[in-house]
């Protein structure tokens, strides 16, 4: 009887929500100090609470910030209001969010006061923005957190990034037009993106190599060899749009992180010294890169969770076919953060998407929080997915959360340092 009165009354919630009337909320867009720039949403009847959002990943120039989340209008109804930062920095900003967000909540108290509640939440990079305020921002009463198919897994992607692009380098180095400058650092000095190396150069190189944007039946032998290895060694689905994905991000984002004066400052911070890629001619090929300490140290503080998240209670979605923030990253967050306080529900997704949730399992995944902070029992993937079937017919979308998926563990997927 509990559930369905609570299940009963998260449909009346959401009902309300979405048949409000257009509001006068207050709008306060700026720029802090760090130079991030911050738009704050406050509805005309607020609840006292505060939801932060955290953006995904962008090389773009920073700019005005135009997206609160996949959820701010149902969390404007609610009552929330709602505020998202810019990074100061592209690319892996994990250097600069902490004083990003700090910066952004003294600007939301100085106007509005102290929140009662913060629940903070980001999607893709935003995840593992999410993971380092809990532990280190200091951003008031953080009493939630909501990452969606988070980096979880912090830094230790970058290992999975590099792996990617010296795997790709020894299998593809049969075919001369299939070479990209850089190697073990995405792109030679000075980096991205003064070094003069484009997406369609990227794009033509894997072609090369690969004849990934070439129709199968025009594929060259060698082409078709090189694929199939290249997919192997890296458990990629062979499609474009996941291969180019990735490639950019371990040629471009790499650079970035390396050659940025505000990240690692030019020093190797990962590398594959003595790892096994348990393929002989792999191993055998691949350049071997060994990581500055001082380097690896300054990537592993900006940001490997640790655990550290006191009372704050999390709920964590993911989609298992992931190409590019693989599902391994939940089972790293999982083996730093107490059970008593981390719930993951996995999306069983027939293909492979980045963050391809529907509207009923991000809103399932949110209203799952919502309960367990106003003290209901700790969802259970089981009861994520009840929740999603339960605001389906409102929202829409499917519900695939899968109880009984068991997450791999990322030493099968991405060889440890």
């Amino acid at each position: 009887m509990k559930r369905l009165f609570s299940t009963l009354a998260l449909c009346t919630s959401l009902l309300v929500g979405l048949a409000a009337p257009s509001r006068a909320d207050t709008v306060l867009d700026g720029t802090t100090d760090g130079g991030a720039f911050f738009r704050i949403v406050v509805p005309t009847v607020w609840n006292g609470d505060l939801v932060i959002w955290n953006h995904g990943f962008s090389l773009n120039p920073v700019g005005p910030v135009t997206d609160l989340g996949p959820l701010a209008s149902l969390q404007l109804s609610q009552g929330y209001a709602v505020a998202a930062s810019s990074y100061q920095q592209i690319g892996w900003a994990l250097f600069k969010t902490k004083p990003d967000l700090q910066n952004m909540m003294g600007v939301f108290n100085a106007n509005f006061g102290t929140p009662n509640q913060v629940i903070v939440s980001g999607g893709s990079l935003g995840g593992i923005v999410t993971a380092q305020a809990v532990e280190k921002a200091n951003l008031g009463n953080v009493v939630g957190a909501y990452p969606i198919c988070g980096a979880v897994a912090g830094s230790r992607n970058w290992d999975a990034g590099l792996d990617l692009r010296l795997v790709y380098d020894a299998v593809c180095a049969n075919t001369p037009a299939a070479a990209i400058p850089g190697g073990a650092t995405g792109l030679p000095a000075p980096g991205f993106p003064s070094y003069p190396f484009t997406n369609t150069q990227l794009g033509l190189a894997v072609n090369a190599c690969t004849g990934i944007l070439t129709p199968p039946a025009f594929r060259t032998p060698q082409q078709n060899a090189n694929l199939a290895l290249f997919v192997a060694e890296t458990d990629l689905p062979g499609t474009p749009t996941s291969i180019l994905t990735d490639m950019g991000f371990a040629t471009f984002a790499i650079s970035d992180l390396i050659y940025n004066p505000t990240k690692l400052d030019g020093k190797q911070g990962i590398g594959n010294f003595g790892v096994s890629y348990e393929d002989p001619g792999i191993d055998a090929a691949i350049e071997r890169v060994e990581s500055h300490p001082g380097g690896r140290l300054r990537l592993l503080k900006n940001f490997t969770p640790l655990g550290a998240v006191g009372d704050v209670k999390i709920v964590s979605i993911h989609t298992d076919g992931d190409y590019l923030v693989i599902i391994e990253n939940e089972k790293e967050y999982q083996d730093v953060v107490a059970p008593g306080n981390l719930t993951v529900a996995v999306i069983n997704e027939a293909g492979n998407t980045h963050c391809g949730f529907s509207n009923a399992e991000t809103v399932g995944g949110w209203e799952s929080l919502r309960g367990w902070l106003a003290g209901g029992p700790q969802p259970s993937a089981a009861s994520v997915q009840a929740t999603c079937l339960a605001v389906a017919p409102l929202v829409g979308g499917a519900c695939r959360v899968d109880p009984g998926f068991v997450i791999p563990d990322m030493d099968g997927r991405v060889p440890p340092r």
